[in-house]
């Protein structure tokens, strides 16, 4: 896969760049409470500043504390020079950059072009600069205007960070074996060509999470009110193959409280909600065994506080000699919290993106970046 990287350019001084950055960032109280996606693309912004660029920022945020991005223009005030400003008033504002500084447009997601990826909005956007940069590989899965219309009008570049998901990502094509695939989270429509794919590359499948239950109830287990599937969907070849594995005891919630339980001991009026300590123990075994480890996706509902299974996979996996991989949204929430991002080979910022390059082995963003005029 090959495609123009930020890593072998030279950006002159003064040159006019198009950023799309991935903000979207958990916030509390008007304040960002989990830097980490900002972080990894912060070799990119200092290097922008070091060659002089005059940058303008997009990014998007969803509907959290009014789904505006001022939050995050306050963090990174303090480390760069930097205006924040509206759609409306950014074309005036960017006349304005000099060398080194930044112009950081509110959420753009506000315009009706960038969701549908209206051509001429996608040409609006693309006046704030003489050369395009993506850093949002987080969001590249979505087809738009601020990821695939603009690389059409500009000479377009993957960040520090985007190249370096795609490469390490990449890896999980050939990667070091014994190689041990773990996924859990919920929206197992979207997650059947994943698993199918991975029974055929990886020595040894997981599916956790709300995805078992699917599981669970083609083997004719109760599985009272537990999250499903709303689709009908042929397992019996996926749950007969000798590579997967799922959990052998879980978590359940009734009237009478919290209780582990065998699957096959479910009742009617048990809600599963998170892995039990054996299945963490199976998993565990699995770890020791294996050389690369793939993770995505929590094995219970971390939203709802059912953790434990989570937190005790993210323990296991960190502390493990594997290679290990690791992504998703909930998934990235419980390493933070934990303070173990470091104990990882690598942590995607990527959840639907990471998810969709697994399957495909690009993404839009990717394929826009290839085919983008120079």
């Amino acid at each position: 896969m090959t495609f123009p990287c930020l890593s072998r350019e030279k950006i002159i001084s003064g040159t006019r760049v198009l950023l799309r950055l991935d903000l979207n960032v958990p916030i509390k109280e008007g304040k960002v409470t989990d830097d980490f996606r900002i972080l990894r693309s912060m070799k990119t912004l200092e290097f922008l500043v070091s060659s002089g660029a005059r940058t303008v920022i997009v990014a998007h945020i969803d509907d959290k504390e009014g789904g505006t991005l001022l939050p995050v223009f306050e963090y990174l005030k303090k480390k760069f020079k930097i205006e924040f400003s509206s759609f409306k008033e950014a074309g005036r504002k960017a006349a304005g950059l000099t060398p080194g500084s930044f112009l950081f447009i509110e959420n753009i997601r506000e315009n009706e072009g960038e969701v549908e990826n209206d051509e001429a909005f996608a040409k609006e956007l693309s006046m704030f600069g003489s050369l395009y940069i993506n850093e949002a590989f987080s969001v590249s899965h979505r087809p738009h205007a601020s990821i695939v219309g603009v690389p059409k009008f500009l000479p377009s570049y993957a960040g520090f960070l985007f190249e370096e998901e795609v490469r390490v990502l990449s890896e999980v094509f050939n990667p070091p074996r014994p190689f041990l695939f773990i996924l859990g989270g919920a929206k197992f429509e979207t997650k059947i060509p994943l698993i199918q794919k991975f029974l055929k590359l990886a020595d040894h499948c997981f599916v956790g999470g709300a995805l078992a239950n699917d599981f669970f109830k083609v083997k004719g287990f109760e599985v009272g009110t537990s999250r499903l599937s709303e689709a009908v969907i042929d397992l019996s070849l996926i749950l007969s193959h000798p590579k997967l594995s799922i959990p052998s005891d879980v978590v359940v919630k009734s009237d009478g409280g919290k209780s582990i339980k065998k699957p096959e001991e479910v009742k009617s009026t048990d809600v599963i909600f998170d892995a039990g300590p054996k299945t963490v123990e199976d998993i565990k075994k699995l770890i020791l065994q294996s050389k690369f480890v793939l993770w995505n996706g929590p094995l219970g509902n971390y939203e709802n506080g059912f953790a434990s299974g989570t937190e005790a996979l993210a323990c296991a996996v960190s502390e493990s000699k594997c290679r290990s991989i690791v992504g998703g949204g909930d998934t990235l929430a419980v390493i933070s919290k934990l303070g173990i991002l470091d104990k990882f080979s690598f942590v995607s910022t990527g959840g639907g993106a990471m998810l969709d390059f697994l399957a495909d082995e690009t993404l839009p963003g990717v394929i826009a970046l290839e085919k983008s005029v120079g």
